[in-house]
């Protein structure tokens, strides 16, 4: 590999850098436990997976390979981040988990030179993690967790 591959790694980094930061802007800023170190080292992660994967030139298949254990690798790791209060009867940990696993995708499209479908899957995931900040949704969520109680309570 010569040095303008190793550069085009090196700018695929910072890009997957800025974009798993941004999308784990949110989660820090609220105190959850996986923030912006988390999610940009995912991406980072993932992209620099790909980008050597792709490079790799005597064997056609290693990328669609290493994508795979990406995501069953990164999807261990959700379940990690996902636990279960069992006094409660609740999850936690669902949307870490699920926008982690994102994050690694966006890792990819970054990796495979895919930058338009990574910078729109980045501002999806971030508009994701950020509902609850909207007070439409707030109230939308409260409307439909009365209405499952109500269902519940009638039977």
């Amino acid at each position: 590999m010569d040095i303008q591959f190793e550069l085009i790694i090196v700018l695929k980094i910072l890009v997957s850098f800025l974009l798993g930061a941004f999308i784990g802007y949110d989660r820090e800023a609220h105190g959850r436990d996986a923030g912006i170190r988390t999610y940009a080292a995912v991406c980072i992660g993932a992209a620099l997976f790909t980008s050597v994967a792709a490079h790799i030139t005597n064997d056609p298949t290693a990328a669609s390979r290493i994508i795979a254990n990406i995501v069953t690798g990164v999807g261990f790791l959700g379940a990690g981040i996902i636990y279960r209060n069992s006094s409660a009867g609740t999850s936690h940990g669902l949307t870490t988990a699920a926008t982690v696993w994102g994050t690694a995708a966006v890792g990819v499209a970054v990796g495979l030179n895919m930058y338009i479908i990574a910078v729109v899957a980045a501002a999806a995931l971030y508009s994701l993690l950020s509902l609850h900040h909207y007070k439409w949704y707030v109230r939308w969520k409260e409307k439909m967790k009365q209405k499952h109680q109500e269902g519940n309570g009638s039977d």
